[in-house]
Parts: C-alpha cells; structure tokens; sequence
C-alpha cells in the first residue's frame, strides 16, 4: 500500500461531508473562534468552486450559548443543554450565512435527531431533502436538534452524526476536523515519542485501543466517538479524515496535497480507508441507523451461516428472544456477547417465542399457514462484524 497514492486518490472525492467540532469552532470561553470560522468557510467555499458538493456538520450551538450568556462550565441537564441551544443555534447560523455570503454562497440550516434516520420514511425524505438543497447549488449547515432532542433520540456527538449524514447522501469523503492532528500510537500530549498514523488501512481492537477518555470541556466526544465515527464511515465505503481542524490549510489535501507534516512528509492526519465490500444504502441505514427494538440470540451454527455464509435466519438456530417487539421492527441479532447484526424480523416476539428451536416446516402447523420460513431474511440482515 502506497500512503501517498491512497490519499491522494482523496482529490477525486465529488461529495465531501465536513465536521467542524466544538473545539475548532470556539474559544476556551465557549465563544465562538470567528478566525477558525472564517477559515473553515473560506476552505470550503475553495473546494465548492473546484465543482465538489459541500455539507458541513457543525458543532458548537451549546457552546455559543454558553458564551453569550457567560456560563462557564457545560451543563449536565439536557433541558439546560437545550436551552442553551435554542440560544447559540441562531447565532450559530447567523455567522455563517455572512461568512458565506461573502463568496456567493447559500447556506441552508438542517436539524436532525436520530429518529429522522431511524424512522426509514423520515431517512428517506431526509435523504430526498439534502440532495435537492445540494442540486440548487447551496451548502447544507447540519446540526443535531438539541433544543428538542433527549435521551432515546439524541445522538449525543456530531462525530456519529456526521458518519450518518455521509451515509445518508452517499458522500465519497468524510473529514473530522478536530482539535489533534489524527490518530496518534500514544496521547501525544503525554508521550512525546508518540507517532501520527498515516493511514488506518482496518478498523481492529488494537485501532480503537488507541483511543484516549478526553472530553473537552465545551465538546461531547473523544477519540473513541471518532473511530466510532470512521467505522460508520468505512463500512459504507467513505473515506474518512481526521486532522487538526485550527490550521487554515486543514482541508489542502484536496487540492494539491501541500500540507504536509513536518516530519513523515504525508498530509496532517490520519486516513481511514473504506471497506471494498461495503454495506449499500439500505444495510446501512440498518446497521446504523435504526434503533432496535428487541435481541434474538442464536446458535454457533446460525451465526456462522449469516457472517460466513449470507444465509437467513432460520427459526432452528434460534436459542431465545428478548425483549417484545412486532413484526417488521428491527432487532439484534446475538452470539454470545457480541452483537453480530442487526435486521428486520418477520416475526412479533410472542410468535417467533413459539417457534425458535424448531424446523421451518412445522411453522405451519404451530402458526397457521401463510407465515415466512424466515425468522429474518438474508435480505434484511445487515452484518455489524
């Protein structure tokens, strides 16, 4: 693998999802860092006048509001938080529509929460949505809906909301820009000898070990809602990037590929390349986007027919059912410990209770005639390792 050509090959990318987070976009005060925004939008105005279509998730509405009403410390309460929102939002939008407008471009403000993508009607207009607000030529500014948002249906970070939106409208490339240069072996704030990582050519346990607890004091995420994020990505066959989002230069490689670090002579950050068997739309808005409403636990046999094999679901492989749920709701598919896949079941729960451990062709005479032979159909399963 060469580590040059494979980020080089980022030039290419047409749809480019962009995350500016907390710590880009404002001061250790909570407010809001004017120089980093000015820059941010100059960069991305470049890149749409190149012909690429922009979207960009933005952080920092709870951040703003904090700054304008001079709270020091990020509230625990979410019905704080969503005060705080409801505050910074505007202001939030305010800014950047004058940013953009100094270069002829319309910004247009879209708040989602995760209902609107595990709902797949609500995904599907969402999706329908961001690609017209792309046709008419402005740049979609998204932001998690925190003034009406709670625990079931919030994302919590932009990180995994950004990963989502690049699924949503099939970006080629997804870039975090964060307040650390990438992906390091070690906290490099701690450990001096610690290395940038180029290029992450997989996403393992020893990947996501790396991972540091740091939060910000004004941001929600960490390095693990990062790797989080880029499996999101990969796994639908988006590029990801994670760079230092406080140089004005931060998004150069998609250009000319001048910047560089000092020391290994790659652009600053870290890429993490897609699968080449990537998940389609549909699995995975199923993988990721849905939330699941009850757990099926099977056999050795069945796991390894669905991961090895892409077979269904059959009720024989079924050990137990957990949770109630009804037909067509999406559930957990469980090994063990692990969570394996995710996908539609043909089946309520006080149904499939009859049924699990049994052959597919006593389904009739338990059930009654006219039921699937499936518990899940190979169609709907989506794979999640």
């Amino acid at each position: 693998m060469d580590i040059k050509d494979e980020w080089l090959k980022l030039q290419n990318a047409k749809r480019i999802v962009v995350k500016a987070g907390t710590c880009t976009l404002t001061h250790q005060t909570g407010n809001l860092n004017l120089s980093n925004m000015e820059q941010l939008v100059r960069q991305l105005a470049d890149i749409k006048n190149r012909g690429c279509e922009v979207l960009l998730v933005t952080s920092a509405a709870v951040g703003a509001g904090m700054g304008r009403l001079n709270i020091k410390e990020r509230p625990v309460k979410i019905s704080d938080r969503q005060a705080l929102a409801a505050v910074g939002q505007g202001i939030l939008m305010h800014i950047y529509e004058k940013l953009f407008s100094e270069y002829g471009i319309v910004a247009a403000q879209v708040l989602l929460t995760k209902d609107d993508f595990a709902d797949r009607q609500r995904y599907l207009n969402a999706r329908t949505t961001m690609r017209r607000i792309l046709e008419y030529g402005a740049v979609p500014i998204i932001n998690e809906n925190d003034t009406v948002t709670f625990d079931q249906i919030k994302f919590g970070d932009n990180d995994t909301l950004s990963a989502m939106v690049a699924g949503l409208v099939d970006a080629d490339l997804l870039v975090l820009l964060s307040d650390i240069d990438g992906l390091y072996t070690d906290d490099p704030n701690k450990n001096k000898q610690a290395e940038l990582i180029p290029v992450v050519k997989e996403i393992t346990p020893e990947t996501e070990s790396l991972a540091g607890e740091a939060i910000s004091l004004f941001g929600s995420g960490g390095m693990k809602t990062k790797i989080a994020a880029a499996n999101i990505a990969v796994s639908r066959g988006i590029a990801m990037v994670l760079t230092d989002g406080s140089r004005n230069d931060s998004l150069k490689f998609l250009d000319r590929n001048e910047n560089k670090h000092e020391n290994t002579g790659y652009p600053v950050g870290t890429l993490f390349l897609p699968k080449h068997n990537s998940m389609g739309s549909r699995k995975g808005w199923l993988a990721f986007g849905t939330r699941p409403a009850g757990t099926v636990i099977i056999d050795e046999g069945a796991s390894e027919a669905i991961c090895k094999k892409g077979k269904s679901l059959l009720p024989g492989g079924v050990l137990k059912i957990e949770k109630s749920f009804q037909r067509g709701e999406v559930v957990d598919i469980r090994f063990g410990t692990d969570t394996i896949a995710r996908g539609i079941i043909n089946f309520g729960s006080d149904d499939a209770e009859q049924i699990i451990g049994k052959h597919s062709r006593e389904i009739d005479n338990i059930l009654g005639p006219g039921y699937d032979k499936e518990i899940i159909h190979a169609d709907n399963i989506s794979l999640l390792k």
